[in-house]
């Protein structure tokens, strides 16, 4: 469960799903889109969760794909929650790119854009048996579904 050091191309796999989509909208903020005034205690969460899942991802290679199917079923539904999660970018980038349509839900998931990579990323934790990926991403998870979820309340 502690996890075996070495390459995960399925980490960098999911990573690049993850930071692509950002860097795009890097560009395609939403209108009124103002990070200043979070909570300080959920973006410090965030930023060293960010940390911790990036390495995790790349340095343990218990990520990789396993010799079954049955071995990879987490694997696989962590990928349709990163495919979800394409899907969520597509709407956005799709959209009039407002602060409603960033904090939407996506298919009945709320906070897609929050909790579909948290949730990848957790099973991906749970098919590696990896516990330093799935305490990661529970810190990275409290900041930034925690962060999306003070602003979408700002919104209602």
């Amino acid at each position: 469960m502690a996890g075996h050091l070495g390459f995960s191309y399925i980490g960098v796999i999911f990573l690049m799903m993850l930071m692509i989509p950002n860097i795009i909208w890097t560009k395609h903020q939403p209108k009124g889109y103002d990070p200043i005034g979070e909570n300080k205690i959920l973006l410090l969460f965030e930023r060293i969760g960010q940390v911790l899942v990036c390495t995790c991802a790349i340095i343990f290679s218990d990520f990789n794909i396993h010799d079954t199917w049955q071995a990879n079923i987490w694997l696989i539904i962590a990928f349709i929650c990163m495919l979800l999660y394409e899907g969520f970018w597509m709407q956005y980038f799709r959209s009039e790119q407002s602060l409603h349509d960033f904090y939407s839900d996506f298919l009945h998931i709320p906070l897609a854009g929050a909790t579909l990579p948290v949730l990848a990323f957790f099973l991906l934790g749970i098919h590696g048996q990896v516990i330093w990926m799935l305490l990661s991403i529970t810190i990275l998870g409290i900041g930034h579904i925690g962060i999306h979820l003070q602003h979408a309340l700002q919104l209602s």
